[in-house]
């Protein structure tokens, strides 16, 4: 098992919009890594040394290694697809849609609707993340020293009004959480109930 790799990126390949490949040098030997995204953004600069952490899968045609930023990503990355019927694709996807400590927060508060927002993921799936994973991961969670994330989004209510105007204004699901969380610390809008403040503004955040 490989744990993790220490190199150069020699490239990367953006297979589709939700495939890329990072092509790792170690010693002189190319890895490729199948990797979310949005690690991409996070990428040092040229010839510059980076660490990887790994998950190998094998099949009977091929072996794929998926590349994590941390080890907390890896294991919840580990700790999804063990659930039925979520394979590593789908798994990254959900990494990629809402990072780490967002996908942590939706699974334990059980907010199915957030989880479906990822394409690929149906309600039923996400209730069946919930219902195996949440008693899971809030353990795992405080093992790991991960911070929850404060409940700064909008009353239950108006939630989905907001979340779904931004969508249609063509925010990413990542961008509207972490704007929702952002603007939420105002301690008058927290107590706001009205979808039209809450949406005008997170857009004014979105648009610094």
């Amino acid at each position: 098992m490989i744990s993790y790799l220490k190199g150069i990126v020699a490239s990367v390949q953006k297979i589709s919009t939700t495939r890329v490949i990072l092509t790792l040098e170690v010693n002189q030997i190319g890895y490729d890594l199948q990797v979310a995204p949005r690690l991409i953004q996070k990428l040092p600069p040229q010839d510059e040394t980076m660490q990887v952490f790994t998950h190998m899968q094998t099949r009977e045609d091929q072996t794929v290694l998926f590349g994590f930023e941390s080890v907390a990503e890896r294991d919840l990355f580990r700790q999804l697809i063990s659930v039925s019927g979520i394979g590593p694709q789908m798994g990254l996807a959900l990494l990629d849609s809402l990072g780490l400590q967002e996908l942590v927060q939706a699974i334990v508060t059980s907010n199915t609707r957030l989880l479906s927002r990822t394409p690929g993921v149906g309600a039923k799936t996400a209730e069946r993340i919930a219902l195996e994973l949440k008693t899971k991961l809030a353990e795992w969670r405080l093992q790991s020293g991960i911070s929850a994330a404060p409940d700064a989004s909008p009353a239950s209510a108006i939630q989905e009004d907001v979340e779904m105007t931004l969508v249609a204004l063509g925010y990413t699901n990542g961008e509207i959480t972490q704007a929702l969380r952002t603007v939420g610390q105002k301690t008058a809008l927290a107590k706001n109930a009205n979808a039209e403040d809450w949406i005008r503004e997170a857009i004014a955040w979105l648009s610094q």
